[in-house]
């Protein structure tokens, strides 16, 4: 009786020990994806932002600031800066990622829905956070000279709900 309860006892362990050792092998391959996806150390101090244009999918007049990774790759984490000009707008539309949003600098408005109606919508002060979900219609305006700093996973992309507001299909005539 014994030996069969010794042996039950070796079995258990030795499945548990298994079971173990899998589990951390799956983790170690977890943290290893993570780590090739964020192969560097990132530093960026305020004077080595480099502004540039912002894509075409937005109203003339923003700024934009890659601090890391590839708004263009599905999957890849991202973080940029935005820099909008007193007044501007962007008529209402959508991601297909989510959007994570901090206010550093001025006021940045957002409200949801497939309108622009600016009663409906908050008025977020520095230091705000917000998550827009992808897929949920909103639109933007902002007070002052407004800078807000934006992370996802890419692809970073902006769908209008009315295609006639889609700066990229504005004529150049």
């Amino acid at each position: 009786m014994r030996k069969y309860q010794l042996s039950v006892i070796i079995l258990a362990s030795l499945t548990l020990a298994s079971l173990c050792l899998a589990q951390s092998s799956q983790e170690r391959k977890d943290r290893s994806a993570f780590a090739a996806s964020h192969t560097a150390h990132v530093i960026v101090v305020p004077d080595q932002v480099k502004w540039g244009p912002a894509p075409p999918s937005l109203p003339p007049g923003a700024q934009l600031a890659v601090l890391e990774g590839d708004l263009s790759k599905a999957g890849a984490p991202f973080t940029i800066r935005a820099k909008f000009p007193d007044g501007y707008r962007v008529p209402p539309h959508w991601h297909p990622t989510d959007e994570r949003i901090v206010v550093l600098q001025g006021v940045f408005g957002m409200g949801a829905g497939e309108k622009f109606d600016q009663a409906t919508g908050h008025e977020l002060p520095v230091g705000s956070y917000s998550l827009m979900p992808n897929g949920v219609r909103h639109f933007v305006w902002v007070k002052g000279e407004t800078v807000i700093q934006v992370s996802g996973m890419g692809p970073f992309e902006i769908n209008y709900v009315n295609p006639a507001d889609d700066p990229r299909k504005v004529s150049k005539e």
